[in-house]
């Protein structure tokens, strides 16, 4: 079993910066795999990055690209989220996810390919 705890999240004015932290309770051997996904209020959850152990390939969705920026710190079994440039449309809850180890393939940006979930923080970004 595997819980994570996000933090980090806050209010910014657009242009600024946060990084967001999720740590986890077991060893990194504990998933394969983290991701990052949001859902801003009367929409769907969305996919924002994630990051696979095996080599540290890294994915984002389109409408991060370029401006965020996920990694880890195996040590600390924590996963990072660098949040450049923010926009008011990133205005969201913020969760963390992690792929149980025994699950391989499928597709990392969607939220079914995760077995464990943080319970989320909040980001809000003021024009």
């Amino acid at each position: 079993q595997v819980q994570l705890v996000e933090s980090g999240g806050g209010s910014v004015q657009a242009g600024g910066s946060l990084r967001l932290s999720c740590a986890t309770s077991g060893r990194t051997s504990s998933s394969n795999a983290m991701g990052w996904f949001r859902r801003a209020p009367g929409k769907e959850r969305d996919f924002v990055a994630a990051i696979r152990w095996d080599g540290g390939y890294t994915y984002y969705g389109e409408s991060v690209k370029g401006r965020f920026t996920i990694s880890r710190d195996n040590a600390k079994n924590t996963v990072y989220l660098q949040m450049n440039s923010l926009k008011p449309e990133d205005t969201a809850v913020y969760y963390c996810a992690a792929r149980a180890p025994w699950r391989l393939g499928g597709d990392l940006s969607s939220p079914r390919a995760y077995d464990y979930w943080g319970q989320g923080t909040q980001v809000t970004v003021s024009s």
